[in-house]
């Protein structure tokens, strides 16, 4: 059957001809610039003039200074008349991308640079998260939204962060870099003096003058919610089984030498390790936090990944094979040399030299006198280095009688320094050794009471509670005399800066019959400002009694040699 014929044509209806190509539109440019300086109107160019408002597509074609297009059907033949070909469409599609691609503004619109600022929510906002865009995983040029939250990679019109700005309608963006914040889709910066305290959070930097006034003024803060807390005594959020990181670097944060140094220099060029343990140490010192607690997740990823997941979020591990760990890294990390000492701030704080004396046991030794160096026999010296100290403890009874069942052993601190008198000497294979401290002490001395021994069936635990006085501890009985570094007879005084504990938490385990023991880290530290002490595990913090300190299960101790020579308050 032959098609009917149409009454009218087509071009007749619209009152316009069929778009022309791609090719013919090129060719007729000279024609097209004729006819608009002659004010005829012309399709819209590629690239509008300044100042031209696009339309609002969401709106029903109402501009953005609220003025109705005209009807442009039957004057615009490209934009406005029907396709009569997918080459013509796709044609079209280009023209409009290349508009919209040029189109994004770079200032807001006069009257309108508050726009947007409205619909932050300051009560989402958690920048303690390592800067991962929630898409791609990605880390470079992550932005993250001021209304919801989230990490976006990039602002550019194929970003996430555009799509995102598109599809959810939020708008307002802030570079976890630069700290610059920006509105998408139109792409301009805002400057408004509302945003500092966000920045602020982003990247806490509190100047020189308030740093070194941080142990001795007490200063209260408060987070948005109205809460009050103590820069420097916060929470910290405990992941998965990360507690035992959260102590250590609880501990580290307040060594006023270290924590000084993280706060103040510029570690811009230095590896990611420093430079999120800088940034961890800052939040923690914040002044004008939105939350009374932090999180170490930046921190522990990037520890995840430098030690082939041996200290990560998802299994404990021991406080001071991380510390040992920890500290040799960051010293490497700040361009410290292998072989010569003092060349990072890490070995400047902790390190000191140690004397250890050894000599052969023979076969004809005594049982009782295996310990006893033989003045004939050949003695070995040598001299290390070190940063952290071991303590041994004396062995717990192993069976008690029934009066004596609750009693828990105690041992005096200086008893178990005696390891370093010089006299004391330890078996170690076929070797008896003796060890003593030299000339100069570190400025802060790490102890590691020792209360874990494996053997090859199980792990016990050493529940013996150490006793110290929390100041004043005298350490010239265990260091050579040296006249020349420091009077003979004059005590060296080292005053307590944290502790470090352990608990053994009885849990049942259905793997196992009976029950199941869980270890718990704590960390206490001091308040200089207040001279009180408090005791954190994880997000609780709460004061503690100095008289109480040592019924705990010491596990690490941080001392801080005293500067003045008196036996008093002294703040080192």
């Amino acid at each position: 059957m032959p098609k009917r014929q149409a009454e009218e044509s087509l071009e007749d209806v619209v009152h316009t001809t069929s778009p022309s190509s791609k090719k013919a539109r090129v060719d007729d440019k000279d024609s097209q610039d004729d006819g608009h300086r002659n004010g005829l109107n012309s399709p819209i160019p590629l690239h509008p003039p300044d100042g031209y408002q696009r339309e609002d597509m969401r709106n029903g074609g109402i501009q953005l200074n609220g003025e109705k297009p005209e009807e442009e059907s039957q004057q615009d033949p490209i934009t406005h008349a029907p396709s009569s070909s997918p080459q013509a469409e796709e044609a079209e599609d280009e023209d409009q991308s290349a508009y919209f691609t040029v189109s994004r503004q770079a200032a807001p619109t006069e009257g309108y640079s508050d726009l947007y600022l409205d619909t932050i929510d300051r009560a989402v906002l958690d920048f303690d998260f390592e800067k991962l865009c929630s898409v791609s995983l990605s880390n470079i040029n992550v932005y993250a939204c001021l209304v919801c939250g989230k990490y976006y990679q990039g602002r550019g019109p194929k970003s996430h962060a555009y799509f995102h700005a598109l599809e959810i309608g939020h708008h307002v963006y802030v570079n976890m870099q630069t700290k610059k914040v920006y509105v998408l889709p139109e792409g301009y910066e805002v400057k408004s003096k509302s945003l500092e305290d966000i920045k602020f959070v982003v990247d806490p930097r509190l100047p020189k003058e308030d740093v070194m006034m941080l142990d001795k003024v007490a200063k209260d803060a408060w987070d948005l919610s109205g809460k009050k807390y103590r820069p420097g005594f916060v929470g910290m959020n405990n992941i998965k089984e990360n507690d035992y990181f959260n102590a250590v670097i609880q501990a580290l944060a307040h060594i006023p030498p270290l924590r000084n140094f993280f706060m103040l220099e510029d570690l811009s060029s230095k590896s990611e390790l420093v430079q999120r343990f800088s940034i961890l140490v800052r939040k923690i010192w914040n002044t004008r936090a939105f939350k009374t607690h932090v999180s170490p997740h930046e921190l522990i990823q990037q520890v995840s990944r430098q030690s082939n997941k041996k200290y990560d979020l998802l299994h404990q591990s021991d406080p001071v094979e991380f510390l040992s760990w920890f500290l040799g890294n960051m010293h490497l990390a700040l361009g410290g040399s292998k072989t010569k000492p003092g060349t990072s701030i890490i070995h400047r704080v902790f390190q000191g030299k140690l004397k250890i004396e050894s000599q052969q046991i023979t076969a004809k030794a005594d049982a009782g006198d295996r310990l006893r160096f033989e003045e004939a026999a050949e003695v070995i010296v040598e001299t290390m280095r070190y940063l952290i100290l071991t303590l041994d403890l004396p062995a717990a009874p192993l069976f008690q009688d029934e009066i004596d069942r609750n009693i828990i052993p105690q041992v005096p601190l200086t008893s178990i320094l005696s390891k370093y008198d010089g006299r004391t000497a330890q078996e170690h294979l076929s070797m008896r050794k003796r060890y003593r401290l030299l000339h100069p002490l570190p400025p802060f001395l790490l102890f590691h009471v020792k209360r874990f021994s494996t053997n090859k069936f199980v792990s016990e635990r050493n529940p013996t509670i150490v006793t110290f006085p929390v100041r004043s501890l005298d350490m010239a009985p265990y260091v050579e005399p040296n006249p020349t570094l420091h009077p003979p007879g004059e005590p060296i005084w080292y005053d307590l800066v944290a502790n470090v504990t352990h608990e053994a938490v009885r849990t049942r385990d259905d793997s196992v019959e009976g029950e199941a023991e869980r270890k718990v880290w704590r960390v206490q530290m001091r308040d200089r400002a207040r001279d009180e002490w408090s005791q954190v595990q994880d997000l609780y913090v709460e004061s503690v009694a100095t008289e109480t300190l040592f019924t705990k299960e010491s596990y690490l101790m941080v001392w801080e040699r005293r500067k003045s020579g008196g036996k008093g308050k002294g703040r080192g």
